[in-house]
């Protein structure tokens, strides 16, 4: 190579270099390549005062907490940190936050993480992966449950989605989060470990950012053995409707199955089936589908089609969510079912009263063979028939008929009436958040193997899960259910998808993100990332209590106690201004 094409290598390098974030050797090139992506909504809070004057020429990067959640249209004021320290157990789930921002436009933002090395040591670098943050449209909770219209909150964009790109194109005075996820193998070795993630702009290298990440010499379970009773329920319709697909078709599984897959990896214990017409009187954008067909035949005997009830379940089931099938339900939320009369020729509605005879007559019928379809498939024990929120006189007339009819079918009752202890046999109870149970009642039922979980919903400004909830509030609701002795948690929608779920998170009837935790294509967000988060804790809790206990020394006798007053804290919804701190410092004593 002569004088003059090495000093023009040199000019290239350093033009490049004023454009990004650290000056880095022009041999950490990588291919151009195209990012396409959905728009997101116009920021509504664009805040034309904001100052990205100050900000320097090229992408400029940081890590930030995990608690944080900025803007995308402010220049924010953070130190930059270009290293971050994580830790956690064998097979734990640990997460981090880079936060990227420019005031031009920056094309083609990669990120490649490097092997994660300990003395004598090595994690693969494919045990980390990093996600763009998308922003979504989304309000405020307001009154909480209740028709509302858009214009009648204050909407901003919350970063939430974590989308599944390799690249990303940022437009001028932006702000772009990137999640950071490192999966830690059950058999890597305990120690310190140090890696590296490189990031790129416009093919180029930008700058290296140091992660330490502490292994723990403990092993977490795989989610299958953890014992946190997770319940997020499930809409196949919803899935069918985002992507265009016939429901119930082989494309429509085939679909579900990486979302359901990420279900199972966070812990869930229940499948969400339906007996009949949507049991919740189609309050969400999508009707559910029915999963079993009646039919009146033209001699009056009924016949029961279970095929796509069986073939949801099992789906379910070899993705490895199998503890129980929740059935709604004995009580809909209209009082109607529905079935094909043969001797009409058409689908026939009918609307029941819990306590009249034509209801117990109909269910009576159902119930029987129901039972029987279900012990033909080994499905009987782990089965439940539910309920949701439907008041003290309905539940008692359905539940008498159920006795009669089916007496070997579980029941589960979602309580917003406070008439929990008027069943104490029900084998799985969720219990409204603001209906705390007694410590004594839960002990209780658990002596007889029976659930007792909570539930939060558009009623519950806190903790919850909305898409302008503070992240780490689905942390604190593990610890609640912890520090109130509950067996786990319930929320009604794990994927019940507004019309625009990948960029408008606002509904007609309840604060914006109740109706889901997720997005379409098996996309995570920030919300559910964190809730796995706190079920992981849960079950370091667990191991611990056990692991101290039965040394029953004194310093093992003394760090549960320590533990234990930890734990305390947060068996309050109305926690302190510095809740997040004590988050945090209470997560530090696991590790």
């Amino acid at each position: 190579m002569n004088i003059l094409s090495t000093i023009l290598r040199l000019t290239v390098c350093m033009l490049i270099g004023l454009q990004v974030l650290t000056l880095v050797s022009c041999e950490s090139k990588r291919p151009k390549k195209e990012c396409p992506t959905f728009e997101e909504m116009q920021d509504p809070t664009n805040d034309t005062l904001s100052d990205w004057s100050n900000v320097p020429a090229g992408l400029q990067a940081s890590f930030i907490s995990i608690d944080d959640k900025l803007p995308k249209s402010v220049a924010p004021e953070v130190s930059i940190n270009r290293s971050v320290s994580v830790s956690g157990w064998k097979g734990e789930k640990v997460s981090a936050q880079l936060l990227l921002w420019s005031a031009e436009d920056i094309d083609q933002v990669e990120l490649e993480f490097a092997d994660f090395d300990s003395e004598g040591s090595k994690l693969p670098a494919s045990v980390a992966q990093a996600r763009f943050v998308r922003y979504v449209m989304t309000d405020e909770f307001g009154p909480g449950c209740g028709y509302r219209k858009p214009e009648d909150f204050p909407a901003s964009l919350a970063a939430d989605m974590l989308d599944n790109l390799a690249c990303f194109n940022m437009e001028a005075k932006s702000v772009r989060p990137v999640w950071l996820t490192i999966h830690i193998p059950s058999d890597a070795v305990a120690g310190d470990y140090k890696g590296k993630l490189k990031l790129y702009a416009a093919g180029s290298a930008v700058g290296d950012f140091e992660i330490a990440l502490n292994v723990v010499d403990q092993v977490l379970p795989e989610p299958s053995e953890w014992l946190y009773h997770l319940d997020l329920w499930q809409h196949p319709s919803a899935v069918a409707r985002v992507h265009n697909l016939e429901v119930w078709s082989d494309a429509h599984f085939e679909k579900m199955k990486p979302l359901m897959q990420m279900l199972a990896d966070a812990g869930q214990k229940v499948i969400t089936t339906t007996l009949n017409k949507d049991p919740w009187n189609n309050q969400c954008y999508d009707a559910y589908a029915d999963m079993i067909i009646w039919t009146k035949n033209k001699d009056q005997n009924w016949t029961f089609d279970y095929t796509i009830f069986d073939k949801w379940v099992q789906f379910m089931m070899d993705l490895g969510i199998d503890k129980m099938i929740n059935c709604y339900s004995l009580l809909t939320w209209n009082n109607q079912l529905h079935y094909n009369d043969m001797e009409k020729g058409e689908l026939v509605t009918v609307e029941l009263k819990a306590q009249s005879k034509e209801y117990t007559e109909l269910w009576s019928v159902f119930l029987k063979d129901f039972t029987q379809h279900l012990t033909n498939k080994g499905w009987l024990e782990i089965t439940n028939i539910a309920m949701d929120e439907r008041a003290p006189a309905d539940m008692q007339a359905a539940l008498k008929v159920l006795q009669s009819a089916a007496p070997e079918l579980g029941v589960s009752l979602a309580d917003n009436h406070k008439s929990y202890q008027d069943y104490p046999w029900i084998k799985d109870i969720c219990v409204g958040a603001g209906n705390p149970v007694a410590r004594e009642d839960i002990a209780a039922r658990r002596e007889k193997g029976l659930t007792t979980t909570y539930y939060v919903c558009c009623s519950d400004k806190f903790p919850n899960m909305f898409t302008f909830s503070a992240p780490a509030e689905s942390v604190y609701a593990a610890w609640y259910a912890v520090a109130a002795d509950l067996d786990g948690f319930l929320r009604w929608a794990y994927n019940s998808w507004v019309e625009n779920p990948l960029t408008d998170s606002r509904f007609r009837t309840w604060p914006a993100g109740d109706t889901y935790m997720v997005y379409p294509d098996a996309r995570s967000s920030i919300r559910f990332e964190r809730l796995v988060e706190g079920i992981q804790d849960v079950e370091k809790i667990r191991m611990l209590r056990k692991k101290y206990s039965e040394e029953n020394t004194p310093e093992s006798l003394a760090k549960l106690n320590q533990l234990e007053e930890a734990i305390g804290y947060f068996n309050t919804r109305e926690p302190s201004s510095d809740w997040q701190d004590k988050l945090n410092e209470a997560k530090k004593l696991l590790n």
